[in-house]
Order: C-alpha cells, then sequence, then structure tokens
C-alpha cells in the first residue's frame, strides 16, 4: 500500500461584491454639470485616500446609513457619475436595495455629491438597474454552503 502526501483542507473565502450606482445631477442645480461632475470626482480621490482629510468626519457621517458591511470605494465620472459600493454580506447587499427602494440611498448619494461639489448638486436619477442587482443575489447565494478543496 503506497501512502500518499496529499491532504484535503479547507479554507475560509471572503467573498464580496461591487454594486454600480449610477446617479445623473439635475441640470438647474449647478451651472455646468461636466464641471461639477469633474469637482465631485477631484473631491472624493482627495477625502476617500487621506485619512487624516478634515472633511474625513463629515464624509463618514454621511455615509454611515450605508452600515459596517458597504463602503464606497469608487466614484468616477462616465455620462455622470458612477458610484461603486462593496458589500462584504448578502444581508449588506439585500439593505442596500432596500434603502435604494425607499429612497433613502438617493438621499445619502444627494448628500454625498451636494458635499463634494460644495455646492447644491441635486441628483436628477439615480439608477440601479434590477438585473444588477439579482446577479450579485446569485452570486452570493451560490457560493453559500460552498467549501474551497484545496489538494
Amino acid at each position: 500500500m503506497r501512502l500518499s502526501n496529499e491532504f484535503l483542507t479547507t479554507r475560509l473565502c471572503n467573498v464580496s461584491a461591487v454594486v454600480a450606482v449610477d446617479a445623473e445631477l439635475e441640470d438647474s442645480s449647478v451651472d455646468d454639470v461636466g464641471r461639477t461632475e469633474d469637482v465631485i470626482v477631484s473631491q472624493w480621490r482627495d477625502v476617500a485616500v487621506d485619512e487624516r482629510n478634515q472633511l474625513r468626519d463629515q464624509f463618514d457621517e454621511i455615509l454611515r446609513p450605508l452600515g459596517l458591511k458597504t463602503k464606497l470605494v469608487v466614484v468616477e465620472k462616465s455620462n455622470s457619475i458612477a458610484l461603486f459600493f462593496l458589500c462584504l454580506t448578502l444581508s449588506a447587499i439585500m439593505s442596500l436595495r432596500d434603502q435604494w427602494r425607499s429612497q433613502q440611498l438617493r438621499d445619502v448619494v444627494q448628500k454625498l455629491l451636494t458635499f463634494l461639489s460644495g455646492g447644491a448638486a441635486r441628483v436628477k436619477r439615480l439608477a440601479w438597474p434590477a438585473c444588477d442587482y439579482e446577479r450579485c443575489l446569485e452570486f452570493f447565494k451560490s457560493l453559500q454552503g460552498e467549501l474551497m478543496i484545496l489538494s
């Protein structure tokens, strides 16, 4: 009988999903939408990367309603303002969707964009397609109870 040195092990993996939300600014709320979007993205970069930034406490307070398992990781300019949230759990995704449905997420994004723009930038439309939400749900559900076997 031959002995093998192969061992089966299980490893716990951290899994997260990125949620992309699109915020379109109200044209009448700013002088120049394109310039305002540039200011928002520039301010985001300054505040997001510098923990010591004097505006960081206000920034964190605005995002507090999202919870501890959801982080805003990217704000960038596309055809509007694209916000990318990192959801660390299935319940975080479901909570974010509940906030989206109840308009609470819109309120958070509105406060954030107003804060970052330094003015009264209003959100005209906040889009998060149902198919993207369903894809995130399926991703997490497919991993529930699944173990990684390494040999």
